[in-house]
């Protein structure tokens, strides 16, 4: 797992890698999982590594399976898509950072727009989802992400800076540099989701880099993102990677965002 530190010149910045990677949300069983993580690793080459941090978040019964395969053969860092901000106790159905850990996971995904939609995550259980991750040695990935309606009203960026700040607040810059944050607006992921044009994404970017570029691993953005706009939103400014769903559960297409992403960084 690469050090859990932060950049502070953009001298550093220009030489971090750009994070690749994908969320299965509820898909794929086990023999799914293992068949993807094994194509995953014969295919990878140090050509398209170089530049490149991949990382998978599979669901809880195939992260074991997939950190299996991966543990030892890849640099692919395996995540969990929620854990609980209690390390133990009586939560039933809950899981907590302890556990995905001891599973094979290095990151935990806290704070997607579903989880807060339907699950009821606020602001205050991000932030201590964050501070557990943290505290078991783990890398936060903190989504944020405005509504449809907060967009067209023209305050997307006072939106995802209040989430951020909330989550985030408190931390010292040694913690915040662990941090990767997923600029994912909702009204572009999902089955309803549209792809969104480079210049609808340019302000919230500009806001997330003044705040936090430089401090935090780095930022990613997720939302219809495919192998043909890949590029182009990675050339947005502050955009440090990218967070992928569907065109990434294939592992075919996750492979050529890989190499996209590594051509990129080499151009």
């Amino acid at each position: 797992m690469p050090p859990l530190e932060s950049s502070a010149t953009t001298e550093e910045s220009a030489t971090k890698p750009l994070w690749i990677g994908t969320s299965w949300k509820m898909n794929k069983l086990g023999s799914d999982a293992r068949a993807w993580a094994n194509t995953l690793t014969e295919n990878l080459t140090d050509d398209v590594l170089s530049q490149v941090q991949p990382f998978v978040i599979p669901s809880f019964t195939a992260i074991s399976p997939v950190a299996q395969v991966l543990d030892g053969r890849s640099p692919v860092l395996v995540g969990a898509q929620n854990a609980h901000w209690e390390d133990s106790g009586a939560w039933t159905g809950e899981i907590s950072v302890p556990q995905v850990k001891d599973a094979g996971a290095s990151i935990v995904e806290i704070g997607h727009s579903e989880r807060r939609t339907h699950f009821g995550e606020t602001i205050e259980t991000t932030r201590r989802k964050v501070e557990a991750t943290i505290r078991c040695g783990m890398r936060p990935l903190l989504c944020i992400g405005e509504p449809a309606d907060t967009k067209a009203a023209g305050q997307s960026a006072e939106y995802i800076l209040e989430q951020a700040h909330g989550a985030l607040d408190g931390l010292d810059e040694s913690d915040l540099g662990k941090v990767l944050i997923a600029y994912e607006p909702m009204w572009a992921i999902g089955d309803a989701g549209r792809p969104p044009r480079t210049e609808e994404l340019v302000e919230s970017f500009a806001a997330l880099g003044d705040e936090y570029d430089h401090r935090v691993e780095a930022l990613l953005y997720g939302g219809s993102v495919t192998v043909d706009n890949a590029a182009q939103l990675l050339s947005i400014d502050h955009v440090g990677g990218l967070f992928v769903g569907r065109t990434a559960w294939d592992v075919h297409g996750y492979l050529e965002l890989l190499r996209i992403a590594e051509a990129h960084r080499r151009s």
